[in-house]
This record gives structure tokens, sequence and C-alpha cells, in this order.
């Protein structure tokens, strides 16, 4: 039986303005990077804690929208015939790491609207690259991606649709009037635009695979796919109830005529259950479909209304968010000022340590541009089993390790920051603790036990004295803050957003 949670929530969608029971203070701070992207370090956040809530969330959307796309690679047209015969492997694998260098460097920037907002967009309109193996097609995606995360989600799905790496995928090459494939045209309305068995039947999709017939233009591997009109079924198809010779974009077009309610609640409820709460809300969901639809589908004024509003704000939802792999790794590394330093392969054009991140967040669960299926990640707890946890912690050791290792002067000036040059253990065993938790712990015993491994092999007589200080040698201050942070990682509140 499916576990149901409640959403308690009581804010609206009117704009945020703090209060005395609300404040614009660290905690929210914390709550909208986290949520509209990998989270802030403590410099970001005492950069933005004059602004206005709703004037913050304007910049950052603002910054976001106006973003540069990657420049054009070389590569991005190649077939199979302009690789080297000998050497295929090699050149596909660089060109490939080369789009994951760029997509996962994005995710520590200081706006990381966008480069998030595309892992939803990715996790909705799944491909998955082991599917297709063209580094080209895998370039094409990940630009419609940076094209339309933030424009129209009409434009978005037309454009989604003739993709060859969706082509590919969903099988869609195969689809033709002699031999319709529904593949595409049920996971168009399945899992693109409508949800489940919401407002159509199997009727529906079997017109609809005849209207997307004819992208069959395939020449060679990794060549670029085009429309041939011989393949296309141009007969009358009936969809919705309306009789037509739809073909592609008359299909688009459709769906978006006779099902924009539908439509509009199914991708704002997503939106809602990615950035906000696991547990949807009819009412706020509902009212946010009327602005997606008053705005032709629009995606940014969604964003807007929904990240400044009360609801978004409210107490409630600040912590209530499982961590997916990515967000639990980059946004450690990012809350921790951890550098990422260029680890060049000899004769590769790519940083070697944002694929060796790809990796590793493929062991706890989440590789980039292979989404387990169809339908993506399901995430919540789904991201927390037994063996993803223990690779959480193992991932997080090997950044605290590196930290204290290599980067142990730049560690302790990033605690004696956060505590103003405190030497109390307690005051900076807490203030440490709740930079990284979104609410408090439950118990002072989880802080003593933070204490404690903070403490370290500390003799008690050096604190009571007030001897002990942030000042004291490396070689016995970073392992202290390296077992602090190695406790934090393994709290169950850490894996929370």
């Amino acid at each position: 039986m499916a576990t149901t949670y409640l959403n308690c929530a009581v804010g609206t969608l009117d704009v945020y303005t703090p209060t005395a029971e609300a404040p614009w203070d660290e905690q929210r701070i914390k709550h909208l990077y986290r949520r509209i992207g990998f989270g802030a370090n403590a410099q970001m956040i005492a950069q933005v804690s004059t602004m206005s809530p709703a004037s913050l969330v304007d910049q950052l959307i603002d910054e976001a929208v106006t973003e540069a796309n990657w420049a054009t690679p070389s590569w991005s047209d190649w077939a199979l015939s302009d690789y080297d015969p000998n050497n295929v492997d090699v050149q596909a694998l660089e060109q490939f790491y080369q789009l994951v260098d760029r997509w996962s460097s994005q995710f520590l920037n200081d706006n990381a609207l966008k480069s998030k907002l595309m892992v939803f967009w990715h996790n909705h309109f799944v491909t998955r690259v082991d599917d297709y193996q063209c580094p080209s097609y895998a370039y094409d995606y990940f630009n419609i991606l940076e094209n339309n995360a933030l424009g129209n989600f009409k434009s978005f799905v037309h454009t989604i649709g003739t993709a060859p790496a969706m082509l590919m995928y969903l099988n869609g090459v195969q689809n033709t009037r002699f031999e319709p494939n529904e593949n595409y045209a049920r996971e168009l309305f399945e899992l693109f635009t409508l949800g489940r068995d919401n407002g159509y039947d199997q009727d529906d999709i079997v017109n609809a695979a005849r209207a997307l017939t004819g992208w069959n233009g395939f020449t060679e591997g990794c060549a670029p796919i085009g429309f041939v009109q011989q393949f296309h079924d141009d007969g009358q198809k009936t969809i919705f109830g309306v009789t037509s010779d739809f073909g592609y974009d008359d299909l688009i077009d459709l769906i978006f005529a006779q099902r924009q309610t539908e439509c509009a609640n199914f991708i704002c409820d997503k939106l809602y259950r990615f950035y906000v709460n696991r547990e949807s809300n009819e009412e706020i969901v509902s009212q946010l479909a009327q602005v997606f639809i008053d705005n032709n589908f629009e995606i940014v004024p969604v964003l807007r209304i929904l990240f400044k509003s009360q609801h978004f704000f409210d107490q409630y939802h600040i912590g209530a968010q499982i961590k997916s792999p990515i967000e639990s790794i980059y946004g450690f590394i990012k809350e921790t000022d951890y550098p990422i330093e260029s680890q060049q392969v000899a004769g590769m054009s790519y940083n070697q340590a944002y694929v060796s991140l790809l990796f590793a967040n493929g062991e706890i669960g989440q590789y980039l541009f292979n989404p387990v299926d169809v339908a993506g990640w399901p995430g919540d707890r789904d991201w927390i089993n037994s063996t993803a946890l223990t690779s959480r912690w193992n991932l997080s050791d090997f950044v605290t390790f590196d930290l204290f290792q290599n980067h142990r002067d730049r560690l302790i000036v990033w605690v004696q920051e956060l505590v103003d040059n405190s030497n109390d253990p307690v005051f900076i065993t807490q203030k440490v603790i709740d930079f990284f938790i979104p609410t408090q712990l439950q118990t002072e015993v989880d802080y003593d036990n933070g204490v404690m491994a903070f403490k370290w092999e500390v003799p008690q007589n050096y604190f009571d004295d007030g001897s002990w200080n942030l000042d004291w040698p490396q070689d016995i201050v970073g392992p202290q803050i390296a077992f602090l942070l190695r406790y934090i990682s393994r709290l169950p509140e850490f894996q929370m957003a």
C-alpha cells in the first residue's frame, strides 16, 4: 500500500512579505537557493540578506533567462563517417565528457536556477544516451533543454519530439504509415503533456501515432534525422473527437487547444512536487495552471509567482524534500566552498573532476543523461535506499577528506568566518550543523553528539580554560572539522532540503 503524506502548508500564492513569525532570515535564504539551485555559501547568503525576497527571486530568474548557452561545439553535427574509423570510441567519449563538463560545472554557478531546471526537464522529456550513443544527438538534446527550459512549453513539446535523441529513444524513426509505432504517441500524452489516463484513450494514441509518422529520414549512424513525406500517413484521423488529416504540428496544436487545462495542471503539479513538496496542493496547483494558461504556456511567469509566494516560503516546506544525489553532492560542494580544480587528461578537452562526479552520482542513483527509464528517476524515498545512503556517506567522506588533506587552510578559514572565530566548541558545532541542516536538529542529544565529534581527541581541560581556539595547529583543528562534517553528513536531516 502506498504511503500517503499530508501537505499542511497554509500560505497562498500572494507575495511573501517577511513577518516576525516568518522572517527573511538565513534559513529562508538557504531554502530559496537549495530549491531553485544547489545551495549557497556563506558569502552569497550575506550578499543578498538585505534584498527583499521578491527582488532576489526576480534577479535570479532574470539572470537565468539571459544566461548564455554553451557555444556550439565543432562536433555538434557529426555523423559516424566524420569520426576517425580507428578512434571512434575515444573521440565520441571525449565529446560526451565535454558535454558533462559543461552541464555539471553550471551546477556550481552562484545562480544555478537554469541548470537545475534543465535537470527537471531532463527527467520529464526523458532520453537515455545509452540507447542512442551519439554525442551529436546528446548535444542537440542538451541544447534543446538549454533553449527551452525557461521558454514556452508548447514550443518545447514541439521541438523535443523531433530531436534525434527522442526519435531514437522512443522509436519515432520506426513509426511509418506502413507500420505505425505507438511508443512516442503514448508517452507524449501520458508523460509529457497530459498525465496518465487524463483526457485520452487508446484510439487517441493510435491516431496520434499516425499523425507523428514520417520522421524516418535516417541516412547513417548519428546523422540528422529528417521528415520523409512518403512515410507519413496523411489520411483522416480522429483525436479527442476531432477528425482531420492531422500531421505532427497539427497534433501539438490540438493538444494545447483541446486539453489545455489537463496539460497545465499536469505540468504545474510536477513543478510543484519538484520545487515545493512531494505532496501536491490541488488549490495552489490549479492557480498556477491558470497562470500557465493565461500566459500562453510560458514557463517563467509560473516560476515567478511560485518562488515569490507565501506558500513557497511556508515553514512547513523547509527541509521537507529529500535531496537527489546531484543536489546532495553539489550542494555539499557549494556550501563548503570546495574548490573543483582542473584535472585535465593529457590530450583531452574536459575537466576529469566533473566526469568523476558524473560517475559518482551514477553510483548513488542519478546518472546524468541516463535516467532509469522513460518515466525518469522516481525520486523521493527511492533516493535513499540502504545501498544508496551508504554510497552518499562515502561520497561526502571523499569531499571532506580532500578538503582536509589538500585544502586544510581553506577549510579552517571557512569555519572561522562562519562562527566569527569563536572558541566555544558548543557554539561552533551548532553553527556548522545549522548551516547544513534546513531545520534545527530534533534533540539536544544530537547536538551534544556533534560536540563530541568536534572535540575529537583534544583534552577537555583546553576547552574548559578557553585556551583552545581555531588558530591552533592545522593538524589538530583540521581533523576536528573533518570529523564534525562526517558526523553531519550522516544525520538524517542532512539528506533533506
